[in-house]
């Protein structure tokens, strides 16, 4: 699909991937696609808290998503890791976690590995509702270059 899209479209979205991914992606689509990944993120200094909201959010794809435990296989990951809400490997390559300087650092290894745009997806664990503390927290690395 990454082929696909960097011959026929301006570029791609890709959804639910490690910074690994990122790399692949690049090399496969050249230097000319518009590469925009999204990377979730909890803000949250407490791993054992910021991994419950990570493997919330990992469930439905690992558990049904067809498409998605391929491209994880693809990238190494094993029975192993797509059980119990996502081995801490898996959760750890997926979701970014911490302060803003941790999740900077990840959006910067993503923009190293070749992204030209990082979408952030704030993950809480009240996903109804909207989480306006942690976007203007976030906003700073926006402007942060």
């Amino acid at each position: 699909m990454l082929a696909l899209a960097a011959e026929r479209t301006l570029g791609a979205h890709p959804y639910f991937v490690p910074v690994e991914h990122t790399h692949r992606a690049r090399q496969t689509m050249g230097p000319g696609a518009f590469l925009a990944v999204e990377q979730a993120v909890v803000l949250d200094t407490d791993l054992t808290r910021a991994r419950e909201v990570a493997r919330g959010h990992l469930g439905p794809y690992i558990g049904l998503a067809a498409h998605q435990i391929a491209n994880l296989r693809r990238l190494g990951f094993g029975d192993d890791d797509l059980t119990d809400g996502g081995s801490d490997r898996l959760v750890d390559a997926i979701v970014a976690y911490g302060d803003a300087d941790v999740i900077a650092e990840r959006v910067r290894a993503h923009l190293d590995a070749g992204a030209d745009h990082v979408c952030l997806q704030v993950l809480t664990a009240t996903p109804a509702t909207l989480p306006m503390r942690e976007w203007r927290e976030l906003s700073a690395l926006a402007t942060a270059g």
